[in-house]
């Protein structure tokens, strides 16, 4: 599964607002680092991470996360 990441926070408006710029930024990160590495465009990332996004292990594995799919011992 991909997904965006999430995380809460609490306090004054300001330490929300800083919790909030960093999980944006830490969004970004983790978007760019999957286009690198599974060939699809930042813009397919971030479509498909939006929300929850499940997949089989050959799923996982045509999309680019995963090199292989191990089926016996």
């Amino acid at each position: 599964m991909i997904h965006q990441p999430s995380g809460g926070s609490q306090g004054q408006c300001t330490d929300i607002q800083i919790q909030a710029e960093q999980i944006l930024k830490i969004k970004h990160n983790l978007n760019r680092i999957l286009a690198d590495n599974t060939g699809k465009s930042v813009e397919v990332i971030e479509r498909d991470c939006e929300r929850d996004h499940f997949m089989s292990a050959q799923e996982a594995a045509e999309y680019g996360i995963i090199d292989k799919v191990i089926t016996k011992r």
